[in-house]
């Protein structure tokens, strides 16, 4: 299994255990006011709050939840007024680490993303300084249940396809990142079910993990997670199955 089957592997687990805490309902909620914000309110003409709507439906968000988020973001309804940042760093053994953030206060969530990355032998770095080392990726996580890979070739190669990869009981299917709406539509015109697509940022080479380092890195990404205003962390780490298997 590549490296980054298994980190798209612990991240699928991550996002189940998010759904169980409601941790999930957060993230989407930024992410529904900003995408309204800056494309309106109108999924139809909004690719961003379309996207943004699935993993709503996905954790069974009222709509009224939703319909009130969305509104924020379109200046209907007073609220926060939150603002993308990325920030980029090294994590033990040299591993690449972009985190995405979105934050009503940059001062305060520098400080407290900064004290992560210390803690657990980390730092961070400036602007740029591992962003090229990810592919910006469209990926959707098909079910394996009663289709294959010919299959799935065949109805979304011409609407862009890339690569699919096999993650056990589900198929990962890469497009490029301008491609992910017209491949989802192609699937779903042939009747295949799709679970979860979004974008992803894949990286382009891996650093192996064991012993020490990999349980650290492990902390590191499970404590940047759990931070309020992370909505999203990559790495570049491989790990061995069996710590991968550790963490649940």
């Amino acid at each position: 299994m590549s490296g980054h089957s298994r980190w798209s592997t612990i991240k699928h687990k991550k996002g189940a255990a998010d759904a169980k805490r409601g941790k999930v309902f957060t993230k989407v909620i930024k992410e529904l006011t900003v995408a309204a914000r800056m494309g309106g309110g109108d999924p139809a003409c909004n690719p961003r709050l379309r996207r943004a709507l699935d993993p709503a439906r996905a954790s069974n968000m009222p709509n009224d939840t939703v319909t009130r988020a969305i509104k924020r973001g379109t200046g209907e309804l007073e609220g926060i007024t939150y603002e993308e940042v990325n920030y980029e760093g090294y994590g033990p053994g040299g591993v690449a680490i972009l985190v995405e953030t979105m934050t009503d206060s940059k001062n305060r969530t520098v400080g407290e993303i900064r004290h992560i990355f210390t803690r657990f032998n980390g730092n961070l770095g400036e602007n740029g300084c591992v962003a090229w080392m990810f592919h910006a990726r469209g990926v959707l996580q098909v079910p394996k249940a009663g289709v294959t890979e010919e299959q799935l070739m065949e109805a979304g190669l011409d609407a862009g396809i890339e690569e699919i990869v096999d993650q056990g009981e589900t198929w990962e299917v890469q497009t490029g990142p301008d491609k992910l709406d017209a491949v989802k539509k192609a699937l779903a015109a042939a009747k295949i079910e799709i679970g979860e697509a979004k974008f992803e940022k894949i990286p382009q080479t891996t650093v192996r993990l064991e012993g020490r380092h990999a349980e650290t890195m492990l902390k590191l990404y499970e404590a940047l997670e759990e931070h309020e205003d992370v909505q999203e962390v990559w790495a570049n780490f491989d790990i061995p199955d069996e710590v991968m298997e550790r963490v649940q």
